[in-house]
Formats: structure tokens, C-alpha cells, sequence
């Protein structure tokens, strides 16, 4: 996938541990509009690669932003990031939406924890703007961790409920309280730490349809090791190629040719993803919805694979 040269226009400190980064073309335009709620890869210093949500107005009138926690078990990306300075020059890739607003529903609740308020933001400020129906829930540990919640504050207040400061039995007993309230036909869009989204998402399908919660994840889960694997083929374009125990799907296909993107190679990003005509996939990304990966029709081509001996697949 082609990357785009930027550079770093402005960086503003947020809380103690998250700083805005505003990225522009090199000439210093803007890069372009965007759908709420997409996310690019961000090719740091060290030229490691990590996903970030897109938290800018998504018209396109405003440089990209992302927002980057500093995590303190960095493995060299967020770490690396937080030395960047006003100026100097990165790469990204063109945005991918994961977490797209479903235009079909009647209302949307938007669930937010600590940085997951990144996607949150830029959904809720096009829904603002644009009139729809939804409300914010945002959960942080105090005001003076809760990035953004100044400007959400100022832009929908009505909109808005912080819980700062909320234990962890309570997060669900207020979920569920607003989606008592929630009028039929709402969706849930939820994204911050992997605990909590789990938590999150078992709540909110108390309520409604499982096809009606959109999440986001940027943490890889935890991979068998390959010892535990089987061998089995797959076919493409009427090719049939041998999937190794020791190798991904991602990986042969594009041994031979068949140039599938891929970005994180963790099952995080969406990238590698590929439609599934016949055969049981073997899901182990933390990519795909609950509903996409019981449909058993796409699969993660970079760390899934199949539970038989053969699936047929196509590009998505």
C-alpha cells in the first residue's frame, strides 16, 4: 500500500500523557476529507508501524489529527511518536474506516474510554454538525485525563456525559441505563482499553442485535504457536496454493504474486482482509465484528486461517 509524506504542523499537549500531532502535506494544504470514525498507520522515527483514529473534523477544512498516548510498556511506537517535533517529516497511510457510522440507524451511542475517545470524536463532531441523533458516553479516570472533553463540552454539551473517576462495576450499570433509554433502532460504537470493550460490548447485546455494535481495537490477541496449526490450501482466481503450518495466509499469496495489502500483520487494521466464497474460517484477529466473523464470509488473511483443509477466497 502507498504511503503519503507529511509533516508535523503543530503538536498540542492534551493531558500529561497524550499529545495532539496535526499533520498536513509537505506544501502545508490539507490532506483531504475522511469518513467519522476512520483510522490511519503512522510510520514512526523507528519505522515502526501503528494505527491511529483520525480525531480532525473529517471535512477535510482541517489538517489530520491523531492523538497518541504515551504508553508506559511502549514497545518503541507511542514512545518514539512523543519525541516528534513541530516540523519534522512522517508517512501514513491513506484512511481506513473500520468503525463507519451506520447511516440506518435511528440513534447512535457513541462508548468511550481514556484514548478510544479519538474515533469517538470525529464521529461525534460530523454528527453534530450534520444533525443526528446520538450521545457520548466517556469514561476517564479524572477531567484532567479525559482528552478533549473541553471542546466536547463546548461543542454538544447536551450531548456529553463524562464519568470520571467511575469504578469498574459501575461502567456497566450505565450502560445500561442509556441503553434503556435508547430508542429502537440504536447502534453502539465503542473503543478504548481491551477489558472494557469486552465488558462494553457484552452489555450493550443485552440490548441490542449483535450487528448493531461497532467496535475498534488496536490490541493484537494473543497467537497459538504454530506447532498448534494444521496445513490447508487456499484458492484464488482459480490457483490453488498450500498454506503451511509456519506460515500465514497473507504471506504465500503474496509469495506468489497476488499482491494483497497488508499493514500491521497482527490482525489490528483491517488491511489483509479478504472475502470468503466456500470453507469455515479459523478467526484469531481482533479486527472483524462479532456478526462479521459469525457470518464467516471475510477473514483476516494476515493471522486467521481455515478449520478444514480448503477455502476459496476472493478480494473484499
Amino acid at each position: 500500500m502507498p504511503l503519503i509524506d507529511v509533516v508535523v504542523s503543530r503538536i498540542v499537549q492534551e493531558t500529561p500523557t497524550v499529545k495532539t500531532f496535526y499533520l498536513t502535506k509537505p506544501d502545508g494544504t490539507s490532506i483531504g476529507a475522511y469518513t467519522p470514525g476512520a483510522h490511519i498507520d503512522v510510520v514512526g522515527p523507528t519505522a515502526i508501524t501503528r494505527q491511529y483514529s483520525l480525531c480532525s473534523a473529517p471535512d477535510g477544512r482541517e489538517p489530520f489529527a491523531v492523538a497518541i498516548k504515551r504508553e508506559e510498556n511502549s514497545r518503541g511506537g507511542s514512545a518514539a511518536l512523543h519525541d516528534v517535533a513541530e516540523g519534522d517529516a512522517l508517512q501514513i497511510s491513506e484512511p481506513r474506516n473500520l468503525l463507519e457510522i451506520d447511516s440506518s440507524a435511528a440513534h447512535h451511542v457513541l462508548i468511550a474510554a481514556g484514548i478510544g475517545i479519538t474515533p469517538m470524536l470525529s464521529m461525534a463532531r460530523h454528527l453534530d454538525v450534520a444533525g443526528g441523533s446520538f450521545e457520548l458516553h466517556y469514561f476517564a479516570r479524572s477531567e484532567q485525563e479525559a482528552a478533549f472533553l473541553p471542546l466536547l463540552r463546548d461543542r454538544c454539551p447536551d450531548k456529553v456525559h463524562a464519568h470520571l473517576g467511575v469504578g469498574r462495576d459501575s461502567q456497566s450499570q450505565l450502560l445500561g441505563d442509556a441503553l434503556i433509554a435508547a430508542p429502537s433502532g440504536s447502534h453502539v460504537y465503542v473503543c478504548g482499553p481491551e477489558g472494557f470493550m469486552d465488558k462494553m460490548v457484552a452489555v450493550a447485546e443485552q440490548y441490542v442485535p449483535a450487528e448493531a455494535v461497532h467496535i475498534e481495537n488496536f490490541h493484537a490477541a494473543e497467537q497459538p504457536d504454530a506447532s498448534a496449526n494444521s496445513a490447508f490450501e487456499v484458492e484464488l482466481d482459480g490457483e490453488v496454493y498450500e498454506i503451511p503450518a509456519d506460515k500465514s495466509i497473507v504471506d504465500v499469496l503474496n509469495e506468489n504474486g497476488c499482491d494483497v495489502d497488508t499493514s500491521c500483520q497482527e490482525g489490528i487494521c483491517g488491511t489483509c482482509i479478504m472475502s470468503v466464497l466456500s470453507g469455515t474460517p479459523e478467526h484469531r484477529d481482533n479486527v472483524l465484528s462479532k456478526s462479521e466473523k459469525d457470518s464467516g464470509e471475510v477473514i483476516a488473511t494476515c493471522v486467521s486461517r481455515a478449520q478444514g483443509e480448503r477455502m476459496v477466497l476472493d478480494y473484499y
